[in-house]
């Protein structure tokens, strides 16, 4: 790269003169996934190659009974399985733009060290091994075509040890291992895998990294990258400033918006987009962020014991997230063959059909003065959002565009009538409360007939006889 073209720097105070995409605050809601060769056993989750090494895991003695001892069939020995024989990317897209999805965040390299992608860095990659394929190149090809932004994410950094475990007994992870090699580098597992945990990795480590990051950016141009759980390790601060400042130059070059999301803190804040695995915030944020959650509980990819969410929490999940200033990144775990699992179907479609009624209060929106009224309250922080929330006929969620208001109520009373209390009218003139102009009222989706409404001193009140089992939204129109 010229000098000249050079705008961002490697360092922090230079990065925080990125600007979040315009796109990325106007799409809300992508698809993740996760697939890979640990999606050929599917059996307990993603870190199944990590687990069958440990003696004393579940997995290690599954693995044992299945396949036989790790030094005669080890993790390795998958990739011959992982043909992707039904692998069609046009369908996954086409069922991922159905479902209302505005961009895709395939997982480029998971912890296992395979590479989704072709690389001239390691052999070990799906187009010069398994399916002999560019995954990568194909979806992101395939949703360019369909309108979605592609995106991908990286999880190479606890590649350092997650094959640790794998050189304490007779296993195939004992070959003699040097850069470019599969398991490498097998470190051991630290205790604790906090921010200055040793051992430490190494400078040819971070270097592979970066490098493996780099063809990435240059060869398939995402939109948006993510850089899972690790990277906030103290090694890699040098080189994630280095990595963010390459990114966001070559998207100047390109005259394309990008960005980094992330996890705990791992960059500066206002240098990437925040990221919340499994859960969100509670109070609206004044910076846009996204939660990476998934359609089961227990799992990223696909097995056979997936503990499914119900279409209803999902779409409950997405609302919460907007009405607070996020994003939804919805996981989608593909079988090992290549399709979609019916439940991941149907789920999706439930929706994009709510989706294709109701989207006009989702994409495009902006917090408005309040996020939320009601009772029930929403679980702050990673890993809260396993449970579903009693929502009652007073919980409503608030956005906002243009002169629309978007009242989402998350539970239709049976009675048929909502009172919004934060649209009450008002006597006194006060900063906090509610003073606007309503020219009209309606619910999206539904005719007007049946439709009443009234502005009480203690809320507006919307009546109507309707059942439905997801959230209902009220568009209320401004003068």
């Amino acid at each position: 790269m010229e000098t000249e073209k050079r705008i961002f720097q490697e360092n922090w105070d230079s990065l925080c003169k990125w600007q979040v995409p315009t796109w990325f605050r106007e799409a809300k809601f992508g698809i993740f996934i996760h697939w890979g060769l640990y999606s050929i056993p599917a059996h307990s989750n993603e870190w199944y190659p990590r687990n069958m090494y440990i003696k004393g895991r579940e997995e290690w003695e599954w693995h044992r009974r299945t396949y036989g001892e790790q030094k005669d069939f080890g993790y390795k020995d998958f990739i011959p399985m992982f043909t992707a024989k039904n692998f069609r990317p046009e369908e996954w897209i086409q069922l991922f733009k159905e479902a209302g999805a505005k961009y895709i965040f395939p997982v480029s390299e998971h912890h296992d060290g395979f590479q989704m992608y072709r690389s001239e860095l390691s052999k070990y990659n799906a187009w010069d091994m398994g399916p002999h394929r560019d995954i990568l190149g194909e979806l992101k090809e395939e949703a360019e075509r369909q309108g979605l932004y592609f995106c991908t994410s990286n999880h190479r950094a606890e590649h350092w040890f997650f094959m640790g475990h794998g050189r304490e007994f007779e296993s195939d992870v004992k070959e003699p291992l040097k850069r470019g090699d599969f398991y490498w580098p097998a470190m051991p597992e630290p205790d604790a895998v906090e921010l200055r945990s040793k051992p430490y990795p190494t400078e040819e480590f971070l270097n592979d990294w970066l490098l493996r990051n780099c063809e990435i950016i240059d060869r398939y141009q995402p939109s948006l990258l993510y850089f899972d759980w690790w990277v906030q390790h103290e090694a890699f601060r040098g080189v994630l400033r280095k990595l963010a400042a390459y990114y966001y130059n070559r998207g100047l070059e390109w005259g394309k918006e990008v960005g980094i999301c992330y996890k705990y803190d791992a960059m500066a804040f206002g240098s990437g987009i925040v990221q919340v695995e499994r859960g969100g915030i509670r109070e609206a944020a004044p910076y846009p962020w996204q939660t990476d959650t998934a359609i089961a509980k227990n799992s990223w990819c696909y097995t056979d014991t997936l503990d499914y969410k119900t279409g209803r929490q999902i779409i409950c999940s997405l609302v919460e997230t907007v009405c607070r200033n996020g994003n939804m990144l919805l996981n989608v775990g593909p079988k090992g063959e290549g399709s979609i699992p019916e439940e991941d179907k149907r789920i999706l479609k439930e929706i994009g059909a709510w989706l294709e009624k109701n989207g006009e209060a989702i994409y495009g929106t902006y917090v408005w003065r309040k996020s939320a009224e009601g009772v029930a309250k929403l679980p702050e922080g990673h890993f809260s959002d396993k449970d579903e929330i009693p929502y009652t006929g007073e919980d409503i969620r608030f956005t906002a565009k243009g002169r629309m208001v978007y009242a989402i109520v998350m539970r239709w009373p049976e009675e048929g009538t909502v009172i919004i209390r934060s649209m009450a009218k008002q006597r006194e003139q006060t900063t906090t409360n509610f003073h606007g102009l309503i020219r009209d009222v309606r619910i999206l989706g539904e005719e007007k007939e049946g439709l009443r409404w009234r502005q009480e001193e203690d809320g507006l009140y919307v009546e109507c006889r309707l059942y439905r089992e997801f959230p209902v939204v009220i568009g209320v129109e401004m003068i």
